[in-house]
């Protein structure tokens, strides 16, 4: 009798245990999950900030609407993703050869305090020559970090210093301004070039 109850026991435990993960995955990652907030970029015509480019113009989001776009976070006291991810990009437009010139390459600092019009201008040309600059006061850098879901984070250093946190991905809309996809930190080309190529042949397509 009491081996019977003890299985009954048992059995009531693990029906109970499977029930709350069962309702746990409902919650989190089942039918039952909230929708994601926040997370997919905005159109390019739903974006709302003004910034200045390294050659001194005003630019905005509605500039870069009429060809694909790649579009990057970083700074130019960054140690290493930044460096790293723009001399991909630059591999990534060599492979693309003419077709480079289809496309809208934007690297927006994130760090305006010290990624002056000069210093972007300067940091830009150790680059592919497409690749702009974008720089801004901070409430506008703000904004446009806002539009495109991306973070950043300025982390105070022990020198006195400081550095940024900051996305590293990169950020590919369509010729309509509209998000495609991210390519992230340190993809293999041959994955990041067929996406942009993608994006590139869907223009020509309509």
């Amino acid at each position: 009798m009491q081996r019977r109850q003890l299985i009954g026991y048992s059995a009531a435990v693990v029906g109970a245990l499977c029930l709350a993960l069962f309702a746990g995955w409902w919650r989190v990652d089942g039918p039952g999950a909230p929708a994601p907030a926040g997370q997919r970029p905005l159109a390019m015509s739903e974006m709302d900030f003004r910034l200045t480019d390294h050659q001194g113009k005003e630019v905005d989001a509605v500039t870069l609407i009429g060809r694909p776009s790649l579009v990057f976070f970083g700074f130019t006291y960054c140690p290493d993703i930044c460096p790293t991810t723009l001399s991909d990009i630059s591999v990534w437009l060599s492979d693309l050869g003419d077709d480079a010139g289809r496309l809208n390459v934007i690297f927006i600092t994130v760090d305006p305090e010290r990624d002056t019009v000069a210093a972007m201008a300067a940091y830009i040309s150790n680059f592919h020559p497409i690749i702009q600059g974008w720089t801004g006061s901070s409430e506008q850098i703000a904004r446009a970090v806002e539009g495109f879901r991306a973070n950043s984070e300025k982390v105070p250093t022990g020198s006195g210093d400081y550095t940024m946190n900051h996305t590293a991905s990169v950020f590919l809309f369509d010729a309509n301004g509209r998000f495609v996809s991210t390519i992230d930190y340190h993809e293999p080309r041959e994955y990041a070039v067929p996406k942009i190529r993608r994006a590139i042949d869907k223009t020509e397509t309509g």
